[in-house]
């Protein structure tokens, strides 16, 4: 049965509450042939099905990731479409699927990294995502480190108290000072005491480091 009339704008709604309902569906039963489905409607003619797929997708990858995982290749395809909804949208599929693609994600960093650059705020976010889950891993620090930390230098300072949280889980030993640095010579840029207290509290984490 095809999951498709059961999309928002197929049941004529406006927000995304059938999308979300049906992502839960397919991931509480594991409904492998409904993904397959979403994927193959990547490419819909209609871009209102090409959004609710996607918005799907990743719904669905928010509770069980392994149900997407399979398919990075084509949100990485994504990432060329001249639809924003769906770069955007395929980078936050790629950031749910890091962990369990790190090396295949990873081997398209460069196509990941043009994409943030040139993106917009959503994908940035969605990017740094990505750069903190791959950073873990020793065997990609080299590459990504340099990546996550220049968001982290020229990101606009309200962005920046959220990717410092995120990159909490690539700080260590090792590179902890450059982290502790852009949040010293950031800080003076905040203009909110909201913005402060996250950042400091950050900053208190990597002294226990």
């Amino acid at each position: 049965m095809t999951v498709i009339p059961k999309l928002s704008s197929s049941l004529g709604q406006k927000g995304n509450d059938a999308n979300i309902a049906l992502a839960k569906e397919i991931a509480e039963i594991e409904n492998k042939n409904a993904i397959k489905e979403l994927v193959e409607n990547l490419k819909n003619m209609d871009k209102k099905i090409q959004a609710d797929c996607i918005k799907t997708l990743y719904e669905t990858a928010y509770i069980k990731p392994n149900l997407i995982s399979d398919y990075y290749a084509e949100f990485l395809e994504l990432l060329s479409s001249k639809n924003n909804r769906l770069v955007w949208g395929g980078m936050i599929a790629l950031g749910t699927i890091s962990d369990i693609k790190s090396k295949e994600i990873f081997e398209s960093i460069e196509l990941i990294s043009s994409t943030v650059n040139k993106g917009s705020v959503i994908t940035v976010d969605a990017g740094v995502e990505i750069y903190t889950k791959l950073n873990k891993y020793s065997e990609f620090q080299d590459k990504v480190e340099n990546l996550s930390t220049d968001q982290l230098w020229k990101c606009p300072v309200k962005q920046l108290p959220k990717y410092m949280e995120k990159s909490t889980i690539s700080i260590n030993e090792k590179n902890k000072e450059i982290y502790q640095k852009i949040i010293n010579e950031r800080m003076s840029e905040c203009e909110k005491e909201s913005q402060i207290k996250r950042l400091d509290k950050v900053s208190k984490l990597i002294e226990k480091i």
